[in-house]
């Protein structure tokens, strides 16, 4: 018997719990539970170097709330003494699709929500599940997932639709403002992108504060919004990751630093 290797992802000790146990009562299921993304992820890689990938992941949609002022789906970069740096589910889906995209992902809600749905699906995740559906109705999902099928609540459907299409114009509309910048603005946003402030950025491509503060001013400007937030959130919009800060080559003046 092939057996699916399922992690539960809930900062709700009790509901993960009665739910692992109820799949663990499954003849093919194997189950685990992490409390925290961070947590999923150190479990993810521990099963990938031994040898026993997870097959899917169902994720609270609502793990670990939200870091004040943050939206959904956009990934709160991580600061000095705070390691859990994904706040929430749909943030962690994304993290989990760059990191091991062979995993299947379900998102389990409180509520049907069209416009985070979307979103879920936008970061990778194959299905949007109420967390009180039956115990059979969350064994077809799983097991439609790994067949690739992509699973919804019929009422969401339509909404669904509606936010995957405006997204699309909206990515339109973002790739055309980003590419108005100057290939130093654009390294500025990927800065940006990856949580940096003025002066790190400033220090990573050798330029001087007030620099990179005009730099700044005029990304937000030909982006047309009014806060590093929203010039993040319509950078994700448009495809462009964040600078890579680990193990950099920079190169000043014909030198390599």
């Amino acid at each position: 018997m092939v057996r699916i290797r399922v992690l539960v992802v809930d900062d709700h000790r009790i509901f993960a719990e009665s739910l692992a146990a109820a799949l663990a009562a499954e003849p093919d299921v194997d189950v685990s539970a992490a409390g925290s993304g961070p947590a999923a992820l150190r479990c993810l890689e521990r099963a990938a170097g031994e040898g026993r990938r997870f097959d899917v992941l169902l994720v609270d949609a609502d793990l670990g709330g939200h870091a004040p002022g943050s939206r959904p789906g956009v990934p709160v970069p991580v600061q000095e003494g705070n390691e859990e740096g994904l706040v929430d589910g749909i943030s962690l889906v994304s993290g989990v699709r760059a990191a091991q995209p062979g995993v299947r992902i379900v998102v389990l809600a409180e509520k049907d929500d069209s416009r985070r749905a979307a979103l879920a699906l936008q970061a990778g995740a194959s299905g949007w599940v109420a967390k009180d559906c039956s115990l059979s109705r969350l064994l077809t999902v799983i097991r439609g997932v790994l067949r690739d099928e992509t699973h919804l609540p019929p009422a969401l459907l339509t909404g669904v639709l509606k936010e995957l299409t405006a997204a699309r114009r909206h990515r339109t509309e973002s790739e055309r403002l980003v590419e108005s910048l100057t290939p130093r603005e654009r390294e500025v946003l990927r800065c940006m992108v990856a949580g940096l402030g003025r002066k790190a950025v400033a220090e990573r491509l050798f330029l001087s504060p007030h620099t990179v503060r005009t730099h700044m001013q005029n990304v937000l400007g030909k982006l047309g919004v009014h806060s590093t937030l929203a010039a993040v959130a319509l950078a994700r919009r448009a495809g462009v990751g964040p600078a890579d800060l680990a193990g950099d080559v920079v190169e000043r003046g014909g030198q390599l630093a």
